[in-house]
Order: C-alpha cells, then sequence, then structure tokens
C-alpha cells in the first residue's frame, strides 16, 4: 500500500488532508518538513504533502527555503479546509472546561469561542500534540482545539465543531514526489510552478514577468525572498496557468530563460478543483 508524509503528528491537519488527498494511503507523521522530504528519498514513503499556504496565516516560509533544494517534484495540489472542533475527555461538559489547549496560530483564529466561554489560553507544540496531552491528562478542566481525526485516534469527545471565527480558513499543500508527472499536454486545468533568480536592479522583475503578459499567461501565485541574507539577488517562486509544453507558456519560460537566472520548473500538475469551488 502507497505512503505519503506529512510534517505533524497524527491527527494534525496536514495528516487529514493526506488522507483526503490520497484516500487509502498510509500516513507517515513527521517531525519537520524536511523530515517528510528525506522520509520519500529514502523510500520510506512514495510521496509527500507539504503545507505551502494559509488563507490566514500566509506562506509557509519552510517549504520556500527547503523545496528549491529538495529534488522532488509537485505534481499535484490539495486545499484543505481548517474545522477546528473544541475537544475533551468523554463526560466533560462546556461548563466545565477552564483551559483551552492548541498551536499559537490555533489560538488567533478561535478568539470568540475564548471571550464566550473566558477560557485560559494555553499555547502548545501543535493542534495534534494538544488533544494529545488533554487525553493524557484526563481532565475535565482542559480541552484542545483541533482536528475531528485527533479527537477520535485520541478517544476524545467533540463538545463543538467549527469553532473558528473564519469560515474561509484553508491550507493550500503541494503533492511532492521523486519523479514529475505532467499531465497530457491537451489538458486545460494544469498549473506549472516555477523557480527563478533575478538580480535586485531597475527592472529586472519587470523584464523577467513581461513575457507572461505578453504570451497571455495568468499568474496565480507569486512569492519572493532573499537568498542566504544576500540583498543582491531574490528569488521568486510563482505559480502559473498552462503547460510547459502548449505553446503560449512555451514561448513565455523562452523569453524567461533570458530575463532571469536558475529558472527551474519544480512540477507541472494538475488544478485543483477547489479552485472553482466544485
Amino acid at each position: 500500500m502507497p505512503v505519503i508524509a506529512f510534517q505533524g503528528q497524527p491527527g494534525a491537519y496536514s495528516d487529514l488532508a493526506c488522507r483526503q488527498a490520497c484516500p487509502g494511503w498510509i500516513t507517515l507523521p513527521c517531525a519537520s518538513f524536511a523530515a517528510a522530504i528525506e522520509a520519500v528519498h529514502d523510500g520510506r514513503a512514495d510521496e509527500a504533502l507539504l503545507a505551502c499556504e494559509n488563507s490566514l496565516a500566509g506562506r509557509v516560509p519552510d517549504i520556500h527555503s527547503l523545496l528549491p533544494e529538495a529534488g522532488l517534484h509537485i505534481v499535484g495540489e490539495h486545499f484543505q479546509r481548517v474545522e477546528h472542533c473544541l475537544l475533551a475527555v468523554p463526560g466533560t461538559e462546556i461548563s466545565d472546561i477552564r483551559r483551552l489547549h492548541t498551536h499559537p496560530v490555533a489560538l488567533g483564529q478561535v478568539r470568540k469561542l475564548i471571550r464566550e466561554l473566558n477560557l485560559e489560553a494555553v499555547p502548545e507544540f501543535d493542534t495534534a500534540g494538544a488533544a494529545e496531552l488533554v487525553a493524557k491528562w484526563g481532565r475535565k478542566e482542559d480541552a484542545a482545539i483541533a482536528s475531528s481525526l485527533a479527537g477520535e485516534l485520541n478517544g476524545l469527545t467533540v463538545l463543538r465543531r467549527n469553532v473558528e471565527d473564519a469560515a474561509h480558513n484553508t491550507t493550500r499543500f503541494y503533492r511532492v514526489a521523486p519523479v514529475p508527472n505532467f499531465p497530457d499536454v491537451s489538458r486545460n486545468d494544469t498549473l506549472t510552478t516555477l523557480l527563478m533568480r533575478v538580480g535586485n536592479t531597475a527592472g529586472a522583475l519587470y523584464a523577467a514577468l513581461g513575457g507572461f503578459s505578453r504570451h497571455g499567461i495568468n499568474m496565480t501565485r507569486i512569492e519572493s525572498y532573499m537568498l542566504n541574507g544576500s540583498f543582491t539577488a531574490t528569488q521568486f517562486l510563482m505559480d502559473v496557468e498552462g503547460h510547459p509544453e502548449q505553446p503560449a507558456l512555451a514561448a513565455a519560460l523562452k523569453e524567461l530563460e533570458q530575463t532571469s537566472n536558475n529558472l527551474k520548473i519544480l512540477g507541472a500538475y494538475p488544478r485543483s478543483l477547489a479552485r472553482s469551488g466544485t
């Protein structure tokens, strides 16, 4: 049975994402993104699912530093709605709770609940870990914010579902594998992820990106970050619509090769149906 690695503990939202993106696959928890990538390299996992951005928190910095040198290829994307649950030991009433444990980011996403119940917010290493701690303590005074999967795996009761302040809290993941798996060139729903560098000079980025406009290529994401603390060049990670072998994107990439450095295609893959709300 195939295995997919993720960063986090069993029951983490990344674990849930793996189960939904790859039904029937074995999920492999890893302590870090680097460890998940290494699990694919050493054959313990066939693929990895790596969080790259969140609709509330923004980009995931670790991925930007690790993915370019990971030696893996993006073969898909997955969008996972973050649905926070209020979890407690069986028999707990909401009025029993005094302390709420979860990751600091999740605490910031359930402020209304904390105010409503007048709870003490206690930051923990991660959401699934908070659920594990609450189960271990067995105290009705302590509850956790985590996924329903974390509650199920730790024998906790879901007291409330969807307690997050924002209904649009969604995390996007890159699905990565040892070898590329480009879609058929005839498909019209392909995304391509690129990496490039430009010098910090006047008009450098304008010159590099002009080809996309000239050839009608839509860019769905662009992120910039410095390389090794240098102020002389900037690296860009981009998602663009189209297949590298389709004429329009192929022409834009040819121009990009002349106006940027270290151009690399990290992957081409089908666009998720979640982008269109289906």
